[in-house]
């Protein structure tokens, strides 16, 4: 399940990078606006561009042995020069304030203070000999990581590689900080990021809208599209996006329709099924396929509640299903999003 998810979200972005140019905007006319927020969804974006490293960094104290999600124990003697094949595990390394020790990123690793490094995957794939190239001194992984040749010609040139679980909810957000401070030596760090995390997405919870009594929690379906590869996908119970959406007040509308798969071919009965009141959607995927009004077009989308609405709510796909140290602002976007139109106001 998580390396679909990963994947498909690797090929998207790999795909899209060529034609973002000429594709039609989430957020461009008054025409092809989306009810729900797109100053919100334009504000997410640009924040999701950066991160915010701890103000003072600890120096990682080595050598430390940890156990790796794969059973292995590994040894890390250094961490000057590290290498994580996810943008997720890039941006924990980045805002424990490790950032100038990253030779490298995967392809779905967004974020400015990344840019500018060379990437080591091929459609997300893992190329060992340009990680190898680099002189890693350690690679971070997860479970979905892959091919599993990749993984092991790393490891058989005797460069550590650390395995961790992909992020499947809330709850795996402070683990994984923490999970990863510990192998870079920097505990103490782990803890404070650990708690700033935290305590940013409990202070956005608080300020969700509480629906009347009586009142139905809104449905939303998470759609994953790629125009280009003519891929319109609905996620279901292992999209990852569940626990995003219940967080924000709302029904995961594919899951609680009975989608159990992470990814189900969108069709006129899924989505009828599904009935959903606002549509999830990233943002470079929206654009793939010329924005509202080209998404509308997909069959069944406009039948639904969102689609008459127009109510999507559209996030940046770098950092989505991230699960770490800026999903506050992954939260706190959806909600704006989707409770636009309250007259409570969603801070």
């Amino acid at each position: 399940m998580g390396r679909l998810r990963t994947r498909l979200a690797g090929a998207l972005l790999s795909a899209l990078a060529l034609t973002a140019t000429g594709c039609a905007g989430a957020q461009g006319s008054g025409q092809d606006s989306p009810r729900g927020g797109t100053a919100e969804a334009a504000a997410s974006a640009a924040a999701a561009d950066r991160l915010e490293p701890l103000t003072n960094p600890s120096e990682p104290q080595l050598p430390v042995t940890v156990r790796s999600s794969d059973g292995t124990k590994v040894t890390v003697e250094a961490a000057e020069r590290i290498v994580p094949l996810s943008g997720s595990l890039s941006e924990i390394v980045f805002t424990l304030g490790l950032g100038d020790r990253v030779v490298a990123r995967d392809i779905t690793a967004t974020f400015a203070q990344a840019e500018k490094l060379p990437i080591v995957t091929r459609n997300h794939d893992v190329s060992a000999e340009s990680v190898l190239s680099l002189k890693p001194d350690l690679v971070l992984a997860e479970t979905t990581t892959g091919p599993e040749e990749a993984i092991g010609q790393i490891r058989d040139a005797g460069v550590p590689v650390l395995v961790i679980d992909p992020a499947k909810g809330l709850g795996d957000v402070g683990p994984r900080i923490q999970a990863i401070a510990d192998a870079l030596g920097v505990p103490t760090a782990g803890k404070e990021l650990t708690k700033r995390s935290e305590d940013r997405i409990a202070a956005v919870r608080k300020g969700i809208p509480q629906s009347a009594e009586g009142d139905e929690k809104p449905r939303v379906a998470f759609l994953y599209l790629r125009g280009s590869a003519s891929v319109y996908l609905i996620g279901g119970k292992d999209s990852g996006a569940t626990s995003l959406l219940e967080a924000a007040g709302a029904i995961d509308a594919g899951a609680d329709s009975g989608l159990e798969k992470d990814f189900t071919a969108i069709t006129t009965e899924a989505l009828a099924q599904a009935a959903p009141d606002a549509i999830l959607v990233m943002t470079k995927g929206l654009e793939s396929v010329g924005g509202i009004d080209g998404m509308i077009e997909i069959p069944g989308v406009a039948q639904t509640p969102a689609g008459m609405e127009r109510r999507v709510v559209s996030i940046e796909d770098g950092v989505l299903l991230n699960y770490g140290p800026r999903t506050d602002q992954v939260l706190r976007s959806i909600v704006a999003q989707l409770y636009a139109d309250n007259d409570g106001d969603a801070q």
